[in-house]
């Protein structure tokens, strides 16, 4: 794991899982339930921990090329990914990879009502989990290819996005998709409009300064594994894209 010290992986992962399937949810359960603004947005409850962390790793497991951790993200590296993300301005956010929606489950609870949330899923068993499991009017899950972004977006009457969160892992990816992906991100961005992705290692990191003028990033330890996380913005016109390939 890039620069990971200290403990051993695998003594942190048994500390971290154990903390993880005893994670308090009962004030997300009642941010999602009720929303920003009291009114019922959910009649159902959010998974279990323990259900999460079996999906997440059957899905693993299954295809570990297309899926980033065998473990639900910590409530920590999603705090640490929303730090930079604009909640009030927000009204069309794209999110690709939800998994189990851990991140989906936090991002509603910080939408406006009238917000619109995209969440885009490859993989049979988290589609099925996150239709089930998140009964929300401002969520579409979708299951599909992230570089198809543009058609989806287009289907559901949309054509713009103010964010894009990527749990996908780029390292793991075909070099042409995942190029496809972040210049169909791009693509639909809004002008002031930001892709974050957090990944185990910094594959992506080239493919957002290509497409990208402003790139910041982090570091969160406090997740299986580790997580390197980037802020893009201001993205580049197509033919400086182009041409540094």
């Amino acid at each position: 794991m890039d620069g990971f010290t200290g403990l051993s992986y695998f003594a942190a992962c048994r500390v971290l899982f154990v903390r993880k399937m005893v994670e308090p949810l009962a004030s997300l359960h009642v941010a999602i339930v009720y929303g920003s603004r009291g009114k019922p947005m959910s009649s159902k409850p959010i998974p279990s921990p323990t259900s999460s962390a079996r999906i997440s790793f059957s899905e693993f497991i299954r295809d570990p090329a297309k899926v980033g951790s065998a473990f639900p993200a910590t409530q920590r590296l999603v705090k640490r990914v929303f730090q930079r993300i604009d909640w009030a301005g927000m009204r069309v956010l794209v999110e690709f990879g939800p998994g189990t929606g851990r991140f989906t489950s936090a991002a509603l609870a910080r939408l406006h009502p009238g917000a619109r949330l995209i969440a885009i899923e490859p993989g049979g068993e988290f589609f099925e989990h996150l239709k089930a499991s998140l009964r929300d009017p401002r969520l579409c899950v979708v299951r599909g290819c992230a570089q198809d972004v543009k058609k989806i977006l287009y289907d559901h009457g949309l054509s713009h996005a103010d964010c894009i969160i990527s749990g996908l892992p780029f390292s793991t990816l075909d070099d042409v998709v995942a190029e496809q992906i972040v210049d169909a991100s791009a693509s639909i961005l809004m002008p002031s409009g930001i892709f974050a992705a957090y990944q185990m290692r910094k594959s992506v990191k080239p493919l957002l300064q290509r497409h990208f003028s402003s790139v910041r990033s982090s570091y969160e330890w406090w997740n299986i594994p580790p997580c390197h996380v980037y802020w893009a913005s201001n993205r580049r016109s197509p033919s400086i894209a182009s041409s540094a390939l």
